[in-house]
């Protein structure tokens, strides 16, 4: 049986799908995943924690509130300065990869943590190194990168922006570029990371076919669903979709009573939705629904009438090539999906390649789209889209731990 060792900065229960999902498919295809990770609270994904050995890294030990955050300012400090981080997830890699024999190191990163350690452990232990890179600093449109919220002093923001990006950029390149193997998401991101290492897969985010398919659910409503965050309007713009709603209420085809708009979101992201909504006069068609697991959310998609994708323009300094897993999850479940605004970029293409839906760019196209399966939804009770299969297959979680077994096997 080969083996290889996962060394990533989020695994199952936290928000990790796309490794949780690659171990639980690894291990039936005779592949043996072992994963060094950090401790990070559970994200709702307790169903993909057990799929294999992991080993978390405690870096703020239990106590109070107050020696809480005290730990985490002295870790970032430490791992400012001195990597200390990567310093302690390498001395446990390095202590499983002495006892155990592996073929390779995956590392799997939103930012650039654990890419270093990783790099370290491949080395010495003289295998191969494949860095997965979900997100890369180039594809937001702002400070949305630094996951803390920022003091907003005038002169200081922009500099402590400046700082990290250009920090994060030049560790992630040194490591990219001696990776034997880069994979990420997006064509966008590949064409990016093509300039550190020419040696760079795609291999997109998905769904799993064992969850996601489509039910017929009648509702008693018309459902449009959003699950995710907003992580500002320059990333995520509702706004468009608002103004559809407020000329449909006009038009007397949408209302509150036969209508509204399901936001599975946290704090931040409802103040954000609230505010725009209010902006829009289209308060009454919102509603804040509660957390549910990452194994309710295919109930809540196949409960949905249209499935919401928020973005924006990727042109100018606008996201880009930012394809999330809620893209794929609404294509297995073969629900219309209404993204807005059209991204003009992955997100748009892969709608048309899919037949799932609507990228929309002006008003008119928002209510055109939301009348016809609204005119649908009152005849069946639910909504579907005419996905293709011959597009779809290659979001499946399943075919994409075999492209990693591939690239994998390669590597040998």
């Amino acid at each position: 049986m080969k083996r290889v060792l996962i060394v990533c900065d989020l695994f199952p229960p936290a928000f990790g799908p796309r490794m949780g999902y690659l171990c639980k498919y690894l291990t039936q295809m005779g592949w043996e995943p072992v994963v060094v990770t950090e401790r990070v609270p559970s994200g709702g994904f307790e169903m993909l924690s057990h799929t294999c050995e992991v080993h978390a890294v405690d870096f703020y030990p239990s106590g109070r509130l107050w020696q809480k955050k005290a730990m985490w300012a002295a870790v970032q400090l430490l791992s400012l300065f001195f990597d200390y981080k990567n310093w302690k997830l390498k001395r446990v890699g390095m202590q499983i990869a002495r006892e155990k024999k592996f073929d390779l190191v995956l590392c799997s990163t939103y930012r650039t943590f654990p890419l270093r350690a990783a790099a370290s452990i491949a080395r010495k232990q003289q295998i191969p190194l494949v860095t997965d890179l979900r997100d890369i600093i180039e594809q937001y449109a702002g400070s949305e990168f630094i996951a803390h919220r920022i003091p907003g002093i005038p002169w200081f923001k922009p500099l402590l922006v400046s700082f990290f990006r250009e920090k994060n950029l030049r560790e992630r390149n040194a490591v990219v570029r001696r990776a034997d193997a880069v994979t990420t998401v997006s064509p966008w991101h590949v064409a990016v990371l093509q300039r550190y290492n020419p040696n760079v897969h795609l291999i997109y985010n998905g769904f799993d076919p064992e969850i996601f398919y489509p039910q017929k659910v009648r509702t008693e409503q018309f459902v449009i669903t959003y699950t995710g965050r907003l992580l500002s309007l320059a990333m995520r713009d509702p706004s468009l979709l608002f103004e559809g709603l407020r000329q449909l209420q006009k038009e007397n085809v949408l209302t509150p009573a036969n209508c509204r708009v399901d936001w599975y979101v946290d704090d931040a992201s409802w103040n954000l939705v609230r505010t725009e909504a209010a902006r829009w006069d289209v308060s009454p068609f919102m509603c804040r629904q509660d957390y549910v697991p990452a194994a309710e959310i295919p109930r809540v998609l196949n409960r949905s009438s249209i499935l919401l994708l928020l973005t924006n323009e990727s042109t100018g300094k606008g996201p880009k090539g930012v394809m999330t897993t809620k893209l794929f999850e609404s294509l297995a479940v073969r629900k219309p999906i209404l993204c807005v605004r059209n991204d003009k970029g992955v997100l748009e293409q892969t709608l048309l390649e899919t037949g799932a839906g609507c990228a929309a760019s002006v008003v008119s196209e928002v209510c055109v789209f939301l009348k016809a399966h609204f005119q649908t939804w009152q005849q069946t009770g639910y909504t579907e889209a005419a996905v293709r299969d011959d597009a779809l297959v290659r979001f499946s979680r399943k075919e994409q731990a075999q492209q990693f077994i591939r690239l994998f096997e390669s590597l040998g």
